[in-house]
Parts: C-alpha cells; sequence; structure tokens
C-alpha cells in the first residue's frame, strides 16, 4: 500500500499549503494518539523542534491533537532529532515527535517520529496512522483528556548523554574548534557538548531567530564553517544542519570532510584500536573510492537505496554498527539508535585525539573519485529499462571502466528525467562515458 503523506523522513513540505497546516497537524496527532491507545492504555509522547518560526504553530496543533486523543505530551523545546530519539528511550516514553524540515528553507516544516526505542518507525506504521487519519475522530472527554507539561532540562540531558559516547579520558584541552549550529535545533546544546569536553569553542550559526536556519551556514553551506575556521585559526570546525543530525568537517587548512569520508575514518579507526567491523553500509550514492579503501582493510561495504532510515535497515538486517552518506548522516548503532551529527562529530575527533594524527593524515591513500551527473530528459511513455542501445552501451562503459569506476542509472521520482551518473579516478573519461550513457539514452 502507497502512502500519502509519508515520505523517506516523515511528512515534510511548505508552510500554509497542505499537509502542513495547523489543522491537519490536530488531526494527525489525534490519529497517532489513535494508533498508540491500540497496545498502550494511557501512551506518553515527547515533543521536540528545530527553530522554524512555524514550529508553535505545528506543535500546538500537534498537542491538542494528542490530548483530544488521550494521550500525554512533554514538550522539550528545542531539540536536536537524535535528542528526541535519546529522551524518548530515555525517559520510556511510547514515541518521540520531531516538527523539523531538516536542511530544508524556513519556509518549509514536517514531521517525523520514532518509536519508544528511539529508532525510526517501519512503513507498516506509517500506513497505519494514514489509515487512521481516515477514521473519524474519537474526542476524550474531559477527564480523559491527555496532560501537557514541558521539559526543562532536556537539553541538558542530551549534552550528558554525547558527552558519555566517548570515553571519559577524552579531553579536547589544547584545540580549538568552530561549532556551526545552521541556526538550527542544536545551536544552545552542541557548543556546551565540545566547551565541556576542554574545547576553546567558537560558535557560528548559534543566533536562531525563527527564519534563518539553515541560511548560509549549517551542513548544507560549509563555506561560512571554512571562512571561520581561516579566521579564528580554529584547528577544526564542525557543521551540523537544522536538525542536528547531518555532519560536515573543516579542518585548519580549509579541507572539508564530507560524509562518505568521515565513515571512513569511523571504521579505519575502530580496526586501528582492534574492535571489529564486520562491514559497513553505503547508498548508492556513496564514492566508490571509499567502498575501495574499505576493501583494502578486508571490509566489506554493501549499498542501501539514498536516505538514512535504508541504512539503519540494512545495519539492522546485518547486525552492523556503521553506515552512513556523504551528506553528512552518519550511524553507530553502539552510541546512538539514529544518526547524530554531534556524536559522530566526537568519534571523529577521539580518532584524532588517539591517533595523535591530523584528520588529513587518516585519509591518505582515499582520495575520492570526482562525479559527473547527467539529466536526461525521457520522451513521454519511454521505458528506459528496455532500451537496448543504453544498456549495451552501460555494459560496454562498465567494463572499460573496470575497478577505477562505477555507473549509476536511476529515475527521478518527481520528473521524466533519468538521471546518469559516472564515477571515475580519471574524471574526463567519468564525463566522456557519461555523455555517451545520455546519448545513448536519447536514442533509444
Amino acid at each position: 500500500m502507497s502512502r500519502q503523506y509519508f515520505g523517506t523522513d516523515g511528512i515534510r513540505g511548505t508552510v500554509g499549503q497542505a499537509p502542513i497546516t495547523p489543522d491537519f497537524m490536530l488531526r494527525l496527532g489525534h490519529a497517532v494518539g489513535r494508533v498508540l491507545r491500540r497496545s498502550v492504555a494511557r501512551p506518553s509522547v515527547l515533543i521536540g523542534k528545530d527553530t522554524r518560526i512555524s514550529g508553535y504553530m505545528l506543535e500546538s496543533s500537534l498537542e491538542a491533537g494528542f490530548a483530544s486523543a488521550g494521550v500525554d505530551v512533554l514538550l522539550s523545546g528545542p531539540l536536536p532529532t537524535p535528542g528526541v530519539a535519546y529522551l524518548t528511550r530515555a525517559l520510556r516514553l511510547d514515541l518521540g515527535v520531531v516538527i523539523s524540515a531538516s536542511h530544508n528553507p524556513f519556509a518549509d516544516n514536517g514531521v517525523k517520529f520514532f518509536s519508544a526505542r528511539g529508532e525510526k518507525l517501519p512503513d507498516d506504521w506509517e500506513i497505519e496512522v494514514e489509515a487512521a487519519l481516515k477514521d473519524a475522530p474519537h474526542w476524550a472527554d474531559s477527564a480523559g483528556l491527555g496532560k501537557a507539561r514541558r521539559l526543562d532540562d532536556a537539553g541538558g540531558r542530551y549534552v550528558e548523554f554525547c558527552k558519555g559516547t566517548v570515553p571519559h579520558s577524552l579531553s579536547l584541552r589544547g584545540m580549538k574548534i568552530v561549532v556551526d549550529g545552521a541556526h538550527g535545533a542544536a545551536y544552545h546544546v552542541a557548543p556546551d557538548v565540545f566547551h565541556e569536553l576542554g574545547a576553546a569553542v567558537v560558535s557560528i550559526g548559534c543566533s536562531p531567530d525563527g527564519m534563518n536556519i539553515n541560511a548560509g551556514v549549517g551542513a548544507t553551506a560549509p563555506a561560512a564553517l571554512v571562512r571561520a575556521v581561516a579566521e579564528h585559526q580554529a584547528d577544526y570546525g564542525i557543521a551540523l544542519d537544522g536538525d542536528g543530525d547531518r555532519l560536515q568537517m573543516v579542518d585548519a587548512q580549509g579541507r572539508l570532510f564530507n560524509g562518505d569520508e568521515l565513515l571512513y575514518v569511523m571504521a579505519a579507526d575502530r580496526l586501528a584500536n582492534r574492535q571489529p567491523v564486520p562491514g559497513v553500509v553505503g547508498t548508492l550514492m556513496t564514492n566508490m573510492a571509499v567502498e575501495l579503501a574499505l576493501r583494502r582493510l578486508n571490509v566489506p561495504m554493501v549499498r542501501a537505496k539514498v536516505g538514512d532510515r535504508y541504512v539503519l535497515e540494512e545495519l539492522t538486517a546485518r547486525g552492523w554498527q556503521l553506515g552512513g552518506e556523504g551528506s553528512g548522516h552518519l550511524l553507530a548503532l553502539d552510541r546512538h539508535t539514529t544518526g547524530d551529527g554531534i556524536v559522530s562529530a566526537l568519534q571523529i575527533v577521539h580518532a584524532v585525539r588517539r591517533s595523535g594524527r591530523p584528520l588529513a593524515t587518516l585519509l591518505e591513500g582515499v582520495t575520492l573519485f570526482p562525479q559527473t551527473l547527467l539529466n536526461v530528459r525521457l520522451r513521454d511513455g519511454s521505458d528506459w529499462k528496455k532500451n537496448a542501445f543504453l544498456n549495451d552501451e552501460q555494459q560496454i562503459v562498465v567494463k572499460e571502466l573496470g575497478d577505477a569506476g562505477r555507473v549509476l542509472i536511476r529515475a527521478s521520482g518527481t520528473e521524466p528525467v533519468l538521471r546518469v551518473m559516472v564515477e571515475a579516478r580519471d574524471a574526463d573519461f567519468g564525463r566522456r562515458c557519461a555523455e555517451r550513457l545520455a546519448a545513448a539514452a536519447v536514442s533509444g
């Protein structure tokens, strides 16, 4: 059964346009509450949010919806998505709710959910909620209404959790770090984590005004971090996104490290310290250079569909711990149940500290392959999978590339466009291969 509202990461859209409206959010809270009450007599949920001005409206609507279904609500205020996941589990609650559109601009917003274990919920649960949305409401009477209260120490609890994901012996004294909070949910907790571990912290992107989230700062706009690291002569820079689950890093030389590179560092550091790494999960877009580098360490890598929920599903199925995406969604399941930008940064800084080596040297021998991505507009009604010209040309290109590159061809989910990606050690050769594939796609 297909889903009408839920996408790959909850429900998301433009504020004021369906479904990101107060009336829908009230209905959604009520429907989710009714689903919860099928297994729990008196459920309790935690609602957290990022710093978008629209969060107040959506929070109030969801709170009313839950209360009307007889569900108690805890309100954390602004808190990173992984902080909501942690507190939901730590407080033994039945559900975690995050109001956020992650890296999107402030005009967007959304909502996503975590289970009692602090894990993303499966498709079947989302389908059950969508079915409940179609049912007539069952408004609780006055005696049966849910109660709501503020959780005043949510930020402090989460800071302590983050610090607890690295050994107590880790000290960042003598290290200067720029922390970019993207004017988002981590603005008031991320600097505290690194400061309390001993680092000299310079904060940027930590002054939200309700409308500046992700605006020229954060993991999706790392140029601001590069400038700040140079200006303040910092050792490293850490950039998060609007809801705090993505990470990009910068060193003193201005080199930017993406999620693919950081995932490799996490795996290699564990191996260097005689910790088992049975395998790593990337995505269809993970750079081939990382896969080859892991192979040299005798660590297999498997590719999931793009999206951290699919990485998580693959990790869970295999019993592995490490996975991630180039965007900076990184998972270390022995540290947290979900992707966490702060926790991931701590893993990297810890690797740097205990190795005694700069971050760049931990990536020696790992040079990302250049990527060429072409969008090919298809004729109406055409089926690219049955295009013999494209199939033949793809086989030729794959053979020519060998271990020096790879091909990924996939259809856009939103428009009649075929995405042709070629990744090759030789950028010019990769570009020519992509152009050949694009020409074959058009001619077929």
